[in-house]
């Protein structure tokens, strides 16, 4: 069971990136996949989340700004990230499961002023 982020990098206030999770496995019929980010010293925060049918939820910072989206066939997880902006910078994972169970190894974003 794995979970691969790419699609982080830096990039200016105001632009946009796209993260991908590539799922392995039987885990894409988990019902909930998650997007968590992490800043140094702080706690990993619930940025997005998406069920199996297809409902989001997001943070409140984020609203907006971020779409989170699945592609069961291809067992992709993605959020695109839009109006990016200094404080979003962190490394972002994906996650699965309650808890979540299942964790990928996360990937950087550095938003520049």
């Amino acid at each position: 069971v794995q979970l691969a982020e790419s699609g982080g990098g830096w990039v200016q206030a105001g632009g946009s990136l796209r993260l991908s999770c590539a799922a392995s496995g039987s885990i894409f019929n988990i019902n909930v996949m998650t997007w968590y980010r992490r800043t140094p010293g702080i706690e990993r925060k619930l940025v997005a989340a998406i069920t199996g049918d297809g409902d989001t939820r997001y943070a409140e910072s984020v609203k907006g700004r971020f779409t989170i989206s699945r592609d069961n066939d291809k067992r992709i997880l993605y959020l695109q990230m839009n109006n990016l902006q200094p404080e979003d910078t962190a490394v972002y994972y994906c996650a699965a499961g309650p808890g979540p169970t299942y964790w990928g190894q996360g990937t950087q974003v550095t938003v520049s002023s």
